[in-house]
């Protein structure tokens, strides 16, 4: 059984000969220890020596802006992407925002930043039976939270609806747009994409379920539907607990949740499991706040055990978020996969 046969049979809920694991997306501030432990010199040789079975591929994007498709938005009006996105200062729009004042804002077209060609080769570049996994984030709640600043953005959210959503929609919009070319130029040679918006913190969500469910929800059942269109499954991203909101998720389509942030209120696996492991797929549940960082072997071998216990299939064993962060050891990446 190759790669690709183990994730989609994983996330089907099928037999396997053993569970699906992901590496995530490394920092790259986490990347020359890793690859000075690994004895690699590059990510794709990594993935290979640890036997990883999904292959992440960007959507390739090229702007005067940004070359990072996640960054794409100047709502601070610096005029040049930096490395960090901040959802805590002011952004573009008021809370009071009318029409006028979204149709003044400099939206960027996807259509002249995004070469066919390139999202073709990214593809093309991953190893034979490799599952394939698009990089495409999409998460228009998070720039939202931007275009406005997110204390700003969660009043509009009351004060000024209409609004709101006429920002959401524009960003929703470039993302549909941008997707599309992805999808046209990588026919049949995707497995999953990643796409989602950060709704949780530890203890729970960030606003009411019933915001949630009316202006995020909506977004998300677009952009799921679009890739169900081309044959892809739709791996959905929230970190923190986000319990209350899995019903809705399913509901709007995803086919795999992701992450199991392990130490977040209600996300334990085996209740995941019991209430939800009938109607979706999850990846993650090795916790990336402790036990990667601070763990002894024998205890990531007892995780990554318990994990398969309560999930014979329907979990991509992966680390508790995306990001390998510096504080983990290499050696603990190691033992991980190992297991």
């Amino acid at each position: 059984m190759d790669s690709a046969e183990r994730f989609n049979r994983t996330i089907n809920r099928q037999d396997l000969d053993r569970p699906a694991r992901w590496l995530g997306i490394p920092d790259e501030r986490a990347l020359p220890g890793l690859f000075r432990h690994f004895g690699v010199s590059g990510v794709a040789e990594l993935r290979l020596k640890l036997g990883d079975d999904l292959f992440p591929v960007e959507l390739p994007y090229d702007s005067p802006y940004s070359r990072a498709i996640y960054n794409a938005f100047d709502f601070q009006g610096r005029g040049k992407a930096s490395g960090e996105r901040t959802l805590t200062g002011l952004g573009y729009f008021p809370i009071d925002v009318r029409e006028e004042d979204v149709d003044r804002f400099d939206w960027p077209a996807p259509e002249r930043y995004i070469d066919p060609a390139a999202c073709e080769r990214v593809v093309r570049e991953v190893p034979g039976g490799k599952a394939v996994l698009g990089v495409l984030w999409s998460a228009h709640f998070q720039d939202a939270c931007a275009a406005f600043g997110m204390e700003n953005a969660f009043l509009a959210m009351y004060d000024n609806p209409a609004g709101y959503e006429m920002v959401n929609n524009k960003i929703l919009d470039f993302y549909l747009r941008a997707n599309k070319i992805f999808y046209e130029n990588t026919r049949g040679r995707l497995d999953a994409v990643l796409i989602g918006n950060d709704m949780g913190s530890q203890q729970g969500l960030m606003l009411s379920a019933a915001a949630i469910r009316r202006f995020v929800i909506p977004g998300a059942k677009a952009l799921i539907e679009q890739a169900h269109s081309y044959g892809v499954k739709v791996i959905y991203h929230s970190c923190g607990s986000i319990r209350d909101i899995i019903d809705d998720l399913i509901n709007a389509g995803a086919d795999v949740i992701h992450p199991i942030q392990a130490l977040a209120a209600g996300m334990e696996p085996a209740s995941l499991k019991r209430d939800f492991g009938d109607r979706v797929s999850f990846c993650g549940g090795v916790d990336a706040q402790n036990l990667l960082i601070r763990g002894k072997p024998a205890m990531i071998r007892e995780k990554v055990a318990e994990l398969h216990r309560i999930f014979p299939t329907g979990l991509v064993i992966s680390p508790s978020h995306e990001a390998i962060l510096p504080d983990i050891p290499p050696a603990n990446i190691e033992y991980l996969f190992a297991t």
